[in-house]
């Protein structure tokens, strides 16, 4: 495990605190717009040691019998089938997984929004869908000249023409399962039909990155703009914030580019705009719960290098750009970093090089570097696993065996002769039910298992582009990888 740095427990009290507090502010409703990742936000943990993954959801849970969940989602992504990259599924997929997760945990799910309907046929057929399991689903139109036609949007031709979302709780968090689907033009409309009703009720946002109360340039902040660099986000300094009050903020452009827009919205809803700055319409209290700024320091500097591999491997593969790695090329010179400050980089091209086999390494919590090669039986990933297995538990070094190859051959001969796979090398999670196979017989094999969630936050370097089946399961077990942005052969097709 890394070194901490990022207090959890603090984080959760201050951050539900801090919620309560600017819904009495509004009266007692408050739209909260919920940028990220609500449940699984694993960049923040590992760029703050100590955060957990489901840090955002367990601090709404603690305020579950005050809130109520709207989903909204882009009829257009319905329409193009739109993939969130990290889970392999659909925008409307990755609804139905959201509100089952929601409930599973107690929270109220009260809509779903099709945002910038137009009468795409597969918005209909998902509408049709939800509303046959019960779901209740609003339509948002399309405004011609947003954000910029104020006049029109906030009139009943904009705004007005949208459907209004019935809410009985007095927060309602807007999320959606990714960027562009129209959270805040949502909260904005609410805010427009709730004015129109005679119901007080705010607006405030909720990203926990950049860090509004870190400098501009800390690691962490600029890990954030690695983690975008797709989307072009960049990290500025607040210029409205420093005019109001004289205090250096940070916020990233498209919000400090908007503010205009969104404060002379708040005039023509309300008569005033609450905000000065959009560091004022946030709520994150991220950045007052970092107790050891070096150990977060270090950890978003790893963070900037492993973006900066994702993305070289991507723009191999096909899926990423130039000028995505050209931006990260430019972060780590801005955090005055190489691909030297990962150790684990080096050992696995030096193992690949001496043996002409695809290699990979690991970093281990106490600093020894565990290395694994591609044979027979294995490939590099599920080589390296297992020796790190056998040195966290004490069983040996070379020549230990936990699995026996008698385990092994009978999967070999099931992937070849049955499933048609060409290659019998044995996949990381093949090589973890092989070892779990075997612990009822093989001692050794059974104390290795009770040593996996010691590779929680471990680093992990490999020499080639790993399997899929590979990087999942580093990923599920908690390692955080890189790959060489090259393939084991030349072949033009890769699985």
């Amino acid at each position: 495990m890394p070194k901490g740095g990022f207090d959890n427990q603090q984080y959760l009290r201050l951050q539900s605190q801090h919620i309560q507090d600017r819904i009495a502010q509004f009266g007692g409703k408050l739209y909260l717009e919920f940028g990220g990742k609500l449940f699984d936000d694993y960049h923040a943990s590992r760029v703050l040691p100590g955060f957990e993954p489901d840090s955002k959801i367990r601090m709404l849970e603690q305020l579950k019998d005050k809130a109520e969940i709207i989903i909204a989602i882009n009829a257009g992504d319905i329409e193009k089938n739109k993939v969130r990259g990290d889970l392999g599924i659909t925008y409307d997929s990755d609804v139905l997984r959201l509100i089952d997760i929601f409930r599973s945990r107690g929270l109220y799910v009260g809509s779903v929004v099709v945002t910038r309907y137009t009468g795409q046929p597969a918005a209909d057929a998902f509408q049709q869908r939800l509303e046959g399991l019960g779901v209740r689903v609003c339509r948002h139109y399309p405004i011609e000249g947003y954000p910029h036609n104020i006049a029109k949007i906030v009139s009943d031709e904009g705004f007005g023409k949208n459907d209004y979302v019935e809410t009985s709780r007095p927060l309602v968090v807007v999320t959606a399962p990714g960027p562009g689907s129209g959270k805040m033009a949502t909260c904005l409309s609410q805010l427009y039909h709730e004015h129109k009703r005679g119901i007080v009720a705010g607006y405030a946002k909720f990203e926990t990155f950049p860090i509004w109360n870190l400098p501009l340039k800390h690691p962490v902040n600029l890990a954030y703009e690695a983690a975008t660099a797709d989307l072009d986000d960049v990290n500025m300094i607040d210029p409205f914030h420093l005019q109001a009050y004289g205090q250096t903020t940070v916020n990233y452009n498209r919000d400090v580019e908007v503010f205009p827009v969104l404060s002379a919205m708040f005039e023509k809803i309300t008569g005033s705009c609450p905000y000065k700055s959009p560091t004022d319409m946030g709520v994150n209290m991220a950045g007052n719960c970092i107790y050891d700024d070096e150990a977060c320091q270090e950890a978003a500097r790893q963070e900037i290098i492993r973006r900066y591999y994702d993305a070289q491997c991507e723009r191999r593969q096909g899926k990423g750009s130039d000028c995505t790695v050209y931006k990260l090329e430019l972060l780590m010179q801005q955090a005055g970093i190489t691909p030297a400050i990962r150790p684990v980089v080096a050992e696995a091209n030096r193992l690949a090089e001496e043996t002409g086999e695809p290699a990979m390494a690991i970093q281990l919590a106490d600093g020894s570097i565990i290395t694994g090669k591609t044979s027979e039986l294995m490939g590099c990933s599920a080589a390296a696993l297992l020796n790190a297995l056998k040195y966290l538990s004490g069983a040996g070094g070379h020549g230990v065996h936990l699995i026996a190859q008698s385990a092994i051959e009978p999967i070999q001969t099931v992937k070849v002769a049955y499933l048609g796979s060409n290659n019998p090398r044995l996949h990381s999670d093949e090589v973890l039910i092989a070892l779990a196979s075997s612990a009822n017989q093989e001692a050794k094999a059974a104390e290795a298992l009770k040593v996996l969630a010691e590779l929680k936050g471990c680093q992990a370097h490999c020499s080639v582009i790993l399997s899929p089946a590979d990087a999942v399961t580093y990923k599920k077990l908690g390692l955080q990888l890189t790959c060489e942005p090259r393939y084991q052969t030349n072949k033009l097709y890769h699985k």
